[in-house]
């Protein structure tokens, strides 16, 4: 429920910055606000719910009243589960709900304003790049500057080896590649870091691959025969391609 009016976001960027501020703000009230957040959530009162506002700030009310409402509603009665859990679970599970409305309310704008399948997808990835309220309460934030710059600089995918040393989860591990846009208008290097060097296959995001530190080229670990625990002890990955022009030299 909120008070006061906020403009109302048409386009792709208009509606990440809506994401982002009411993201802002939920994570305020489960991190730093908690204690305010945990006392206004009383069991006794009746059904709440924790909206974040797009001036990244957030407030515990009762569900609007209007049906059907004017954006999608939060998760209903997060006050009455308070006392009959831990209160880390607790702050989990409506971290788990908050990234499940904030997802409801972007792509319902996106819905709203006939964002074609382009725009549905850029406004993903825009948001995808972010932790999830999940991850930061729980402290399971995983790396995504060298995972960002991995997806948005073909210049920068190349790892070096200590990087690949510290961070093999960050570099290596189920990364997305680079993907191709709608309309096939790339760059060389990016095309090639979104398919195979060795099947041609495009990458899955729950598979592993590795990039060569030669040619720069990715591939799944499969295809050329290298493990997540192998990978992790590998210097200076040379695909087989490369390997084979350093014995022909």
């Amino acid at each position: 429920m909120e008070g006061i009016p906020h403009p109302i976001p048409r386009t792709v960027d208009e509606v990440f910055n809506d994401f982002k501020g009411r993201r802002t703000g939920l994570i305020k009230a489960l991190t730093t606000d908690v204690g305010k957040f945990y006392q206004q959530c009383d069991p006794e009162k009746e059904n709440l719910c924790l909206y974040g506002l797009p001036n990244e700030t957030w407030e515990v009310n009762m569900p609007v009243e209007e049906v059907p409402p004017e954006l999608p509603e939060p998760a209903l009665g997060i006050n009455f589960a308070r006392d009959g859990m831990q209160e880390e679970d607790w702050l989990s599970l409506v971290a788990v709900h908050s990234d499940s409305w904030l997802l409801s309310v972007a792509f319902y704008f996106g819905a709203r304003f006939g964002f074609d399948k382009h725009e549905r997808k850029r406004l993903y990835l825009m948001i995808n790049d972010l932790p999830t309220i999940f991850e930061v309460v729980t402290g399971n934030v995983k790396p995504s500057k060298d995972q960002s710059a991995n997806h948005n600089s073909s210049g920068k995918s190349k790892s070096s080896a200590k990087s690949r040393q510290s961070e093999p989860q960050s570099k290596m591990v189920k990364v997305a590649p680079p993907s191709k846009d709608e309309s096939g208008e790339e760059d060389v290097e990016d095309e090639q870091g979104a398919t195979c060097g060795a099947c041609g296959d495009s990458y899955g995001t729950d598979e592993f691959w590795i990039c060569c530190d030669i040619c720069e080229r990715w591939f799944h670990g499969k295809c050329v025969k290298i493990t997540p625990a192998k990978a992790e002890n590998i210097k200076q990955y040379k695909c087989p391609s490369c390997n084979s022009k350093r014995a022909r030299v």
